[in-house]
């Protein structure tokens, strides 16, 4: 016992040490070396095309398409079909990606570099809401926006960010906790608060008018722009906790939509997988719960590091939008985290909570003794290719995960 809570305990320290930085935007090929011509990475655990879910499948056909490896989406299909692709998880490669996590090698990635530990972590420019690829969405407008991303927006923000000399990450975080976000489903203050450092230096690099206002007018009309850095910062400061002998900490939360999968500090890169579960929500006027998708995306990530639905007491305006009761209840989701985490992070604190710091460090121990699930705010998919979102919700992650780490866990530690 006393040598798992010494691991556990560095598990956190690497957690809390961590120094994440924004430092750039480049096209992930550059970012990520080995990332191939036809190769696809994904959210979630590893999955073959033929148990991959309607948005999944989506988004691989209008990324095909995006890249040039297909005349068209029907093209894409009968390609992905045959083995034309290959297709990888993003965490086995250092990046992650919001909903279906599309990255391949022409596509802009946000670099976030942990100056403590010297490591890097990638994620792709959020798009905005509604259609667009991580939702599943393919169509022509879903195209031409990632071309724009891809031409314009993302070496405009390379050379602001490499004009910054990059920008602290965890400061900006605590502020936003302080202005109603939860880096998750809310990301109004945190997205605001980005384009104040990023407006000077893009008015400096920009190459003219136009472009600078169309960027800022990208950014600054899209509240989920943050959501994407907050990813690329929780992999940046897991991604060290990893291969801790004796640790029972959570490393890594994700889905692809038919299975929910989470690594563990003491096994490694090992995936303990379960069907995933459908979110409980709202949905958007038009739809309902028979149009959506099991829950899917690499973004718990950010759950993984103490936000989200863990620091729902520091968003109550978020509990209303994805359906999760009354403002008054948001403090609860957070109390229940506490049960399931190793301690506090006193670098990110909650103002309606006394100013404690989020729940940090998910132990499968606590999990599994308490029945307390993590509880991860998300987006909700259609689950048809190429319609996009559909609404918002929570869903707790699938306890049969846990169970699965913590036998293997208990392989490691010879009490099997």
């Amino acid at each position: 016992m006393q040598t798992i809570e010494a691991a556990n305990q560095e598990s956190l320290r690497r957690l809390l040490a961590g120094e994440p930085v924004l430092i750039d935007v480049i096209p992930a090929a550059e970012a990520i070396p080995t990332l191939a011509d036809r190769m696809i990475l994904h959210a979630g655990p590893p999955i073959a095309w033929e148990r991959m879910c309607g948005p999944l499948r989506g988004a691989i056909m209008g990324i095909a398409v995006f890249e040039g490896w297909a005349n068209d989406l029907d093209d894409a299909a009968r390609k992905a079909a045959a083995g034309g692709f290959a297709f990888h998880p993003n965490h086995h490669f250092g990046a992650v990606g919001p909903m279906t996590g599309m990255t391949t090698k022409s596509q802009p990635v946000m670099v976030v570099e942990n100056r403590a530990f010297g490591n890097r972590a990638f994620c792709a420019i959020n798009e905005g809401l509604g259609k667009v690829m991580r939702f599943g969405g393919n169509d022509a407008g879903v195209l031409d926006r990632l071309r724009w991303m891809r031409d314009v927006l993302g070496p405009a923000l390379g050379r602001a960010l490499r004009n910054t000399g990059g920008m602290p990450l965890k400061p900006l975080i605590a502020r936003g906790l302080t202005m109603g976000d939860e880096m998750h489903q809310r990301n109004v203050a945190c997205s605001s608060l980005l384009l104040r450092q990023l407006a000077a230096p893009l008015a400096r690099t920009a190459r003219s008018t136009d472009e600078l206002a169309a960027c800022l007018a990208f950014i600054g009309g899209n509240d989920q722009f943050f959501l994407n850095v907050a990813m690329a910062m929780g992999k940046a400061l897991t991604d060290p906790a990893r291969n801790i002998a004796g640790s029972s900490v959570v490393t890594a939360m994700s889905r692809n939509g038919t299975d929910f999968g989470i690594r563990v500090a003491a096994t490694g890169d090992r995936w303990f997988t379960a069907p995933v579960e459908m979110p409980a929500g709202i949905f958007f006027p038009g739809f309902s719960e028979r149009d959506a998708n099991p829950d899917i995306g690499d973004s718990a990530i950010v759950e993984t590091v103490g936000l989200g639905g863990f620091a729902m007491a520091a968003a109550p305006a978020v509990v209303g939008y994805v359906g999760a009761g009354r403002a008054s209840q948001a403090a609860a989701f957070t109390r229940a985290m506490g049960e399931i985490t190793i301690g506090p992070n006193p670098a990110w604190t909650i103002p309606a909570m006394d100013f404690a710091g989020v729940p940090t460090g998910i132990d499968i121990r606590l999990v599994v003794e308490t029945g307390v699930a993590p509880t991860i705010n998300t987006g909700i998919a259609h689950r048809e290719p190429g319609v996009g979102q559909v609404g918002a919700g929570i869903v707790k992650a699938p306890l049969k995960c846990f169970e699965d780490a913590l036998v293997a866990f208990a392989e490691t530690m010879g009490v099997a």
